[in-house]
């Protein structure tokens, strides 16, 4: 029986230490009075900048051309905004006795955010899967959770976390559906542009976060928030992280089997439908949830890391299976070398 082979090293995104550094920065210097005012409003600058950026980058002719395949599609939204919202409403009933209801209120949050882009095509690509599909599903989920997300937040989290209204919901869309529409409007224009310094603006994106970042966890911090939450608390937080990710990998590769999808469309699926973006979901969480986003976005920023390594190692091994076992391919060689003789 052939042994697991596991990378030497997981891997851990260099984003990760800079999250960490952000809110610790929260810990010891939040800012308060007309310092907190100022990051608030520079957060709200920055939320709006990033899903403008969004909307420029997202190329309308090759989410049209997605369509095609509309039934991949609709497998990874359903996976994301609906099989994933069914399991964080059940670990309600770990409620009062493994999490507290704000740590829940998170948990459901996560379940509630759109998939990734970026990580869902390079760990597809990885496993030899469809890569063109990986990215029209991720683009697709992103986009669809511009809308969707606020909606689901507001019917199930309305009585755990409160301050969700139709104020609220104006002000996700004025500050991310209206910035992604905009981005969409002038792409004509600047899609050039962000082609070509796609990597600086690659740290506009990651700056806006750790800013949300800040402002959030600096906002928790004054309210004290914080003194709700304990480790035994966050170790059953990721344990219920780990079945949540568990549990929709294994629904997302035999559940496609079962849908008739090969084995390449099987792999965009899982790694696209079993993912959730912390690009997307901490802006919206700011949004959202105020004072308590940094509680919101905690199990988030828990299932990014622990979704990265597990999807690092699960990608090398659908990449290995996909291979030709190597007997199999010598005798292939020998058989193109030396071809038996015709019958007479």
């Amino acid at each position: 029986m052939r042994r697991p082979h596991l990378p030497a090293r997981l891997p851990l995104d260099p984003y990760v230490p800079a999250l960490l550094g952000t809110v610790g920065l929260a810990a010891l210097l939040p800012a308060r009075g007309p310092v907190a005012t100022l990051a608030d409003g520079a957060s709200t600058a920055a939320v709006a900048l990033l899903f403008f950026l969004y909307g420029a980058r997202l190329s309308t002719r090759e989410a049209l051309d997605g369509l095609r395949h509309w039934r991949l599609h609709l497998t990874v939204l359903a996976c994301t905004f609906l099989l994933f919202p069914l399991l964080g409403l059940a670990a309600r009933g770990l409620v009062p006795t493994v999490l507290t209801p704000p740590l829940y209120s998170g948990l459901l949050f996560l379940c509630l955010v759109p998939s990734t882009i970026q990580s869902s095509i390079a760990f597809t690509s990885m496993a030899r899967g469809n890569v063109p599909a990986a990215i029209c599903a991720g683009s697709f989920s992103s986009l669809a959770g511009i809308l969707l997300t606020p909606l689901l937040a507001a019917a199930l989290l309305a009585g755990d976390a409160g301050g969700f209204s139709a104020d609220s919901l104006l002000k996700i869309a004025l500050q991310l559906l209206l910035p992604f529409v905009l981005g969409q409007v002038t792409r004509r224009w600047v899609g050039g542009l962000l082609t070509r310094h796609r990597s600086a603006l690659g740290y506009v994106d990651r700056g806006s976060i750790l800013l949300v970042v800040y402002a959030a966890f600096s906002a928790g911090m004054v309210a004290g928030v914080w003194s709700q939450v304990s480790v035994p608390r966050l170790g059953a937080l990721m344990l219920a992280e780990a079945a949540v990710l568990a549990v929709m990998l294994l629904v997302t590769w035999y559940g496609a089997e079962r849908l008739g999808f090969d084995r390449a469309d099987r792999i965009a699926i899982q790694f696209a439908g079993s993912k959730k973006s912390l690009a997307a979901g901490l802006p919206m969480a700011s949004v959202l949830f105020g004072a308590h986003a940094s509680l919101a976005v905690l199990p988030l920023m828990l299932f990014h890391q622990m979704q990265l390594m597990v999807c690092a190692v699960l990608a090398r091994r659908r990449a290995r299976d996909s291979e030709p076992a190597p007997h199999r391919v010598a005798e292939v060689s020998r058989a193109l070398q030396h071809p038996a003789p015709r019958a007479r």
